[in-house]
């Protein structure tokens, strides 16, 4: 399975994040190598926090699959998965998480916890880090340093 392919489908879809100002993460599931559910960040359009974009692409899956449990398929997602991603992908049974970068302040596949492969837990999944890292963290830099900017000049104004 060539990881970069679907890691620059999920980028496409951070890329509609950052388009809508939305923090850039993106993200695709796939089953038996076909795309079954994909998504982005949209919390702020939806002033909800439950709209990640891996909680979007599991919901889409699920719908294709035809069931809560994703046994076979693998999740894509620019940026390490949050606490509530961590655990929704436990508990949807995703057997492989591949990310782009590091979530250094609220990484749940490693960085801050390990939802994923937590030993309490009874499902653990796999994980492969650093797909596109340089690409996916720099979407995130260039959001902030954006946001950073855009608030300068609101405050100055």
């Amino acid at each position: 399975m060539d990881y970069n392919y679907y890691m620059k489908k999920a980028y496409e879809q951070a890329l509609k994040a950052f388009d809508k100002n939305e923090v850039p993460i993106g993200c695709v599931i796939t089953f038996n190598g076909k795309i079954i559910g994909k998504g982005y960040n949209k919390r702020n359009s939806y002033k909800n926090p439950l709209f990640h974009a891996e909680i979007e692409a599991i919901n889409e899956a699920c719908k294709i699959i035809g069931d809560w449990r994703l046994e076979e398929c693998i999740l894509f997602v620019t940026v390490e998965p949050c606490p509530m991603c961590a655990g929704a992908i436990v508990q949807s049974r995703i057997k492989e998480v591949v990310f782009g970068t590091k979530n250094k302040k609220a990484g749940c596949a490693g960085s801050v916890l390990n939802i994923l492969n937590c030993n309490g837990l009874n499902h653990h999944v796999k994980i492969t880090e650093g797909i596109m890292s340089e690409k996916c963290g720099a979407l995130m830099s260039d959001f902030f340093k954006r946001q950073r900017n855009k608030n300068k000049f609101d405050n100055n104004v």
